[in-house]
């Protein structure tokens, strides 16, 4: 029994005791969140997770944690891909004309 019969099997006995039960999509991934997103850009812009953890009021720890939580939903591996990424992400992957 895969991961499927599990989450098929949990999603019955939820939907048994009255619960509801979310329909799980394969689909793209997630958009960022707000603070994702603010983070992603003053990375681009170039700063350090120590720089960006002092202008948020956060540690340089939570901003390494939110910036790999950005590379996966953005499928880059690197700070130089986020610039492209934010600019796809934000035209919905789509080229813009100049």
């Amino acid at each position: 029994m895969g991961a499927d019969g599990f989450a098929d099997r949990a999603g019955r006995e939820q939907r048994a005791i009255g619960e509801r039960v979310r329909k799980r999509t394969t689909g793209t991934p997630a958009q960022l969140t707000a603070r994702e997103a603010q983070i992603a850009r003053l990375a681009s812009d170039g700063l350090s997770n120590p720089e960006i953890a002092a202008q948020l009021f956060m540690s340089p720890r939570t901003v390494e944690y939110h910036l790999r939580k950005v590379f996966a939903k953005l499928a880059i591996s690197s700070r130089g891909q986020l610039h492209g990424a934010l600019a796809n992400s934000r035209s919905g992957g789509q080229q813009q004309t100049p």
